[in-house]
């Protein structure tokens, strides 16, 4: 492992292998933090069920009361050497991040059909029935509000863009050489 290397951060688009990089990094001895966890906190302290819309429309409420960068900075009160961190979606939230050295942003994306396929077979309560609800939903998370997800802005931010449209050894052969 690269000693040097500090802090991986995670974003991309909805079933492009972020989780799977995830738990590639932590088999490597990364730390593992989600920015979606902070939200799911809340979402638990609020009493709401747990699905991407509810995700979605609480991380912009957390967004717009306590600024762009909120999830960013709760998480990295928690954060130690060697961490990765997943479901980055605002450019602020990226900010925040490259105050640590050593901070390398990752972005994953994949052919849109291969994503929802991915998505349906994880069984997760994802909101969305089809491609088309799947799209629809991801017009969304191309917002350009400024406390909104911003993904596409995101990508456009990150050190490596990675397209997983390949098998899961590719991706972890991708991956290894950010190790």
């Amino acid at each position: 492992m690269n000693s040097a290397l500090k802090l991986i951060g995670l974003t991309g688009t909805n079933g492009a292998g972020k989780g799977e990089s995830a738990r590639f990094f932590v088999d490597s001895g990364f730390a593992f933090f989600s920015l979606s966890d902070i939200i799911r906190r809340e979402l638990e302290v609020r009493g709401l069920e747990e699905n991407r819309d509810n995700l979605i429309r609480t991380g912009n409420e957390l967004r717009e009361t306590f600024g762009a960068d909120v999830l960013a900075r709760r998480v990295m009160a928690l954060i130690s050497d060697h961490s990765v961190i997943d479901s980055i979606r605002n450019p602020e939230e990226i900010a925040a991040l490259r105050e640590f050295p050593g901070f390398l942003l990752l972005a994953l994306d994949a052919p849109v059909a291969l994503r929802y396929e991915r998505t349906r077979k994880r069984g997760r309560n994802e909101s969305s029935r089809t491609l088309e609800e799947f799209q629809a939903k991801e017009a969304e998370e191309r917002s350009d509000r400024k406390t909104g997800q911003q993904l596409h802005a995101c990508i456009r931010l990150a050190d490596h863009v990675i397209q997983n449209d390949g098998t899961l050894d590719e991706l972890r052969a991708q991956l290894e050489k950010f190790l």
